[in-house]
């Protein structure tokens, strides 16, 4: 059963639960979209550095879902300088090529003080193409150097903003 549904910008934010109705975790984000030319390499098949890309727009849109602001006011609003990429991964299963229509999911696995880990999921016709894993941290303006950025702790109000109500 699926309960709690959001719209944002093009973006489908699901709220999983249990059979029991008891909370499972996080919700999660989920963008179809067609792959085009531009995303492909001569062969019609998707360039592997182009999924970095839409793993990042599955971060920026579920942050933007979850939070209620467009991804690119999440640092006016929240007074962050972002929400930098430390470190990230993927494991490819199969390609994905031009003109198929793919289904992309994004959820927080974990929150810790400063980072957080994302995991991304990329179907084609139903099948996972593509397993991506990403860490960031919250991160704020360097008093000491404005040149710099320093991770801060997450609000609690921003991890809850992310879980199953």
């Amino acid at each position: 059963m699926i309960l709690g549904v959001a719209h944002s910008q093009g973006w489908l934010t699901v709220a999983p639960f249990r059979g029991d109705m008891r909370p499972m975790g996080y919700f999660v984000s989920r963008r179809q979209f067609t792959i085009e030319w531009g995303h492909c390499d001569p062969a019609g098949i998707v360039f592997n550095a182009r999924f970095f890309e839409f793993f990042d727009g599955g971060t920026w849109g579920m942050f933007g879902a979850a939070l209620g602001v467009k991804p690119h006011e999440l640092a006016s609003v929240f007074g962050i300088v972002g929400i930098p990429l430390v470190d990230s991964g993927a494991r490819f299963v199969a390609p994905a090529r031009f003109g198929d229509t793919v289904d992309l999911t994004s959820r927080v696995t974990e929150f810790r003080r400063s980072s957080f880990d994302v995991e991304h999921r990329l179907l084609v016709r139903g099948a996972v193409a593509v397993e991506g894993r990403e860490t960031r941290v919250w991160a704020v303006r360097d008093p000491a150097d404005p040149d710099k950025m320093k991770s801060q702790a997450i609000p609690a109000e921003i991890i809850a903003r992310f879980q199953v109500p």
